[in-house]
């Protein structure tokens, strides 16, 4: 074991603030503007499509800009990586501030979408290199849970606002969280890797990372897309099937929120535990919670056993935080890393977004209940992937 593979040489204490910092104030910033990007296209003379087409472009420009910022870390580094997606989503939120045409609207939208997948894959390779293996589960959880915490409080503080001065006021609250992230990352120390000094000479490219490290893209990528696709789709259904049992809105709202603070609370141990004992441990417990609360959801009559689901489907998914950051980050190569979690970041926003479509085209189809059903069994799927895949790529840490 090496030094500095020995508990006691690093404490994650001490780049608490500018790691995890930015992706806290990042994380209000999101949470304050999701709720309101809709209702912002519908005063613009948008039609209902037409606004959830523009809450869409969030995914859209994440998914076609993993791969460019890939590129742009690679080359210019990580906290200019976070500097500039930080200074695009400030623009993008000004744009969207200002903007009367709802075209320049979903232009701003788009751009923050993009600058979210430059400072995502950032932030990721940041603490892959600086966070010796021994701690990187619980280095990956904590940055997954404290986004979800950023994303809880950022529409209680945008409302605030927005009592006072409009809708316009939880973007000016994004502005402020985003130019706070952006000087949080610049004040980053110097990347000291805890694995030694990266391989010199040029960077591989993409088409030759995906032919050398194609047998993991084909067995753990597929796991990871299939649990991408099962987060997004959880968070359409609670309130889908809330609505379908007749329930009012305040009490939705309360069963999404009690579900969510569950999430909230067991980020790090699940970490610990992927430290501890192996990935595997919460990878395959955490899919299979959700795929079967996914399942019993279609069976529940009313307010209570609903919650009792949804925070079920909470506890799966909080101890699953920073599963896939964790995996991308075991099996990324040192040269070329920031291109390998491109690749890897493509194929969970991939699986992000096919999951509502999924969702959506089956409760068409057929109905609502048996679109959900399909959502858990995605969810065990994920768990016989991720059983079968993981402990036979076990990576070593390099």
């Amino acid at each position: 074991m090496s030094k500095n593979d020995r508990p006691g040489d690093f404490s994650l204490w001490s780049i608490a603030i500018p790691a995890f910092g930015p992706s806290l104030l990042f994380g209000i910033g999101e949470g304050a503007i999701l709720p309101v990007i809709p209702l912002s296209a519908r005063d613009m003379g948008s039609s209902l499509a037409g606004a959830a087409l523009v809450v869409a472009l969030i995914g859209i420009g994440s998914l076609v800009s993993n791969i460019p910022a890939s590129i742009i870390t690679a080359k210019f580094g990580e906290r200019v990586g976070m500097v500039g997606a930080a200074t695009l989503s400030l623009v993008a939120l000004l744009l969207c501030v200002f903007a009367h045409d709802l075209w320049l609207f979903g232009l701003g939208v788009f751009l923050i979408g993009a600058a979210s997948a430059v400072f995502n894959l950032a932030r990721q390779s940041y603490l892959t290199e600086a966070v010796p293996p021994f701690l990187r589960a619980r280095a990956m959880s904590t940055l997954g849970g404290v986004g979800r915490i950023g994303l809880f409080a950022g529409p209680f503080i945008g409302a605030l606002l927005i009592h006072l001065v409009g809708l316009s006021g939880a973007y000016w609250v994004a502005a402020i969280a985003v130019a706070g992230a952006g000087a949080v990352a610049w004040s980053l120390p110097d990347l000291v890797s805890s694995q030694g000094p990266a391989p010199s000479g040029p960077g591989p490219t993409i088409r030759s990372l995906m032919v050398a490290h194609r047998h993991v893209f084909l067995t753990v990528g597929i796991g990871v897309l299939l649990v991408s696709a099962v987060r997004s789709s959880r968070q359409v259904v609670v309130p889908l099937w809330a609505d379908n049992l007749g329930l009012n809105p305040a009490v939705t709202s309360l069963i999404y929120g009690l579900s969510g603070a569950i999430d909230m609370l067991v980020f790090y141990p699940a970490g610990r535990v992927m430290d501890k004992k192996g990935r595997i441990w919460v990878a395959v417990p955490s899919m299979a919670l959700m795929g079967i609360s996914l399942l019993l959801m279609p069976l529940t009559t009313g307010a209570v056993s609903l919650l009792l689901v949804a925070m079920l489907i909470g506890f799966g998914n909080g101890i699953g935080s920073g599963l896939i950051m964790t995996l991308g980050a075991d099996y990324s190569p040192r040269h070329g890393r920031a291109q390998f979690l491109g690749i890897w970041r493509f194929l969970a926003d991939a699986g992000g977004s096919s999951g509502p479509a999924i969702l959506a085209g089956l409760t068409a189809a057929v109905t609502l209940s048996f679109g959900v059903a399909v959502t858990g069994l995605l969810g065990l799927a994920a768990a016989a992937v991720l059983g079968y895949s993981v402990p036979r790529n076990k990576p070593q840490h390099r």
